[in-house]
């Protein structure tokens, strides 16, 4: 069971939109980790509400509960939920997708790994187990390669995976002073946009798998749309960036030799 110390408090964020079949299980396991919990119920069906509405009666001293009355997509719902974080006190927040495709026993390696380094983004690096579709699987290499191109390193593995611990400080300040989009464009925009403005970015292997109620909301033809005018949006961010991007890859270099 994690605890919390008054320099280190995280707290974990779990955006929900019609996931009230996995969700019960994903807080319960959240809870075991010794962990508080802000659910942010983004547009959600009337069944899936009132789920949410419970769970959080259920465990009112450790649960909190925000509702979107129209959906605003997952980064939207992140981002309210990290807002809230930082208003109340917290100093990290530990996102987990809601449909219950993370491992939430990693929960302690990953805090163990921020208290080391409280200024750096612990990141998810998936481990797929044999439930993961082959399409999507492969397709996640594309932006695997325009990550390392606008960044211009390979320090971030995957920038998809939705299990990750942000210092909220520095992530709080980016969003109030950078366009970051609101839907699955999100995971990979804000970790590159905090790699830009310096922050370390630490990879730990999580297992995932495929999720267990059977629900995606990813729209394949937006969602895709939003991407490619993501990475096109970095990719012009990234010439502007490239002679700092490139000069603290030397000094890396250079202080490891």
């Amino acid at each position: 069971m994690m605890t919390n110390t008054s320099l280190h408090k995280t707290v974990v964020v779990i955006p929900v939109y019609d996931h009230e079949h996995a969700i019960g299980a994903v807080v319960q396991a959240v809870l075991r980790q010794g962990l508080p919990c802000i659910l942010v119920d983004d547009g959600s069906s009337v069944s899936c509400a009132r789920v949410l509405q419970d769970i959080a009666a259920a465990h009112a001293d450790r649960v909190t509960l925000l509702v979107h009355a129209v959906n605003q997509g997952k980064g939207g719902a992140v981002m309210t939920g990290m807002r809230h974080a930082a208003a109340a006190g917290y100093s990290h927040a530990f996102q987990i997708d809601a449909d219950g495709q993370h491992d939430c026993d990693d929960i302690g390696r990953f805090v163990d790994a921020s208290q080391e380094t409280p200024g750096a983004v612990i990141n998810g690096k998936p481990i797929y187990d044999e439930s993961v579709p082959k399409g999507r699987l492969y397709a996640r290499y594309l932006t695997h390669v325009w990550v390392w191109i606008n960044t211009l390193s390979l320090d971030i593995s995957d920038s998809m995976c939705g299990f990750r611990l942000y210092p909220l400080a520095p992530t709080v300040q980016l969003m109030s002073s950078a366009h970051i989009g609101r839907r699955m464009d999100f995971d990979t925009e804000i970790l590159v946009r905090l790699y830009w403005r310096g922050l370390q970015v630490r990879n730990l292997p999580t297992r995932v798998r495929y999720p267990t109620d059977g629900v995606s909301h990813f729209r394949v033809w937006l969602d895709n749309a939003l991407i490619s005018r993501m990475h096109a949006r970095l990719f012009a961010g990234m010439l502007v960036r490239a002679p700092l991007l490139l000069a603290r890859r030397l000094r890396r270099l250079a202080g490891a030799a």
